[in-house]
């Protein structure tokens, strides 16, 4: 059973909080109604992820154990989220995660949020850190042209088809994330693992087909010619990438 003893449910910029612990291959979110959050205990257990709202701007922990495969994922936000831990276990294939959200054609990619990370006592095989921007939109879809007009058997012209619609430009990803991580000095700076790239942009907006010309139907004898087809659209052009971020690593 999950163990979760917070004081956050109160109104309070600053939240206590004993001990929070998240099951194996479960998720948990953090409360929102709080900016500083302070923990005496975080356990993640293997395949489980613990989320971290944009509201909070600052996690303090004293022991921190992600397990295997764990994650810790950062909500994409405009302020920077400032995470301390003052002794940490990572575990084979655990993660923290600050990437930023993929556009839609309504709201553009998020970036990645920036990060600063301190960590006092690390036991770790590797840090791994994943902060890149979100991808961009693709392209909207160019409409397919309308078929020409039916002839009759012995009257009237067939109508052309009409053209395919061009398709639309991907958007442009997002920007990777600013990272700080402060780390002990004897942890091997080849186990740092750390991605700020700018997400991807767009995939172009494929182009509209063209439209049938019109064809004579049901005739025996006499045929009228058919028209000719549309012409297709054109293919849209790929997103810009977003820009890369920035990472600085800081020995204690």
């Amino acid at each position: 059973m999950r163990k979760v003893f917070l004081l956050a449910l109160l109104v309070s910029p600053i939240a206590l909080a004993h001990s929070v612990s998240v099951e194996t291959h479960s998720l948990m979110r953090l409360p929102s109604s709080t900016s500083v959050l302070q923990l005496e205990r975080l356990d993640v257990a293997d395949y489980g992820t613990l989320l971290i709202p944009a509201t909070i701007s600052q996690v303090t922990v004293d022991e921190l154990h992600l397990g295997r495969e764990a994650r810790i994922a950062i909500v994409p936000g405009n302020t920077a989220l400032q995470l301390q831990v003052r002794q940490a276990q990572l575990e084979h294939g655990s993660q923290i995660t600050s990437r930023g959200a993929p556009g839609t054609h309504e709201k553009p990619a998020r970036a990645g949020r920036d990060l600063t990370l301190r960590i006092h006592s690390l036991t770790a095989e590797a840090l791994s850190l994943d902060a890149r921007g979100g991808a961009g939109a693709q392209g909207y879809a160019g409409l397919d042209g309308a078929n020409g007009e039916d002839p009759g058997c012995t009257w009237g012209s067939a109508g052309r088809g009409f053209n395919g619609d061009n398709g639309g430009d991907g958007l442009p990803g997002a920007a990777g994330a600013t990272v700080r991580v402060e780390l002990p000095q004897d942890f091997p700076a080849e186990n740092i693992k750390v991605w700020v790239d700018g997400g991807p942009g767009g995939l172009a907006g494929t182009a509209g087909k063209p439209g049938k010309g019109g064809q004579s139907k049901g005739c025996v004898v006499y045929r009228a010619d058919g028209g000719d087809k549309g012409r297709p659209g054109l293919e849209g052009q790929p997103g810009a990438a977003g820009p890369a971020g920035s990472v600085t690593i800081q020995r204690l």
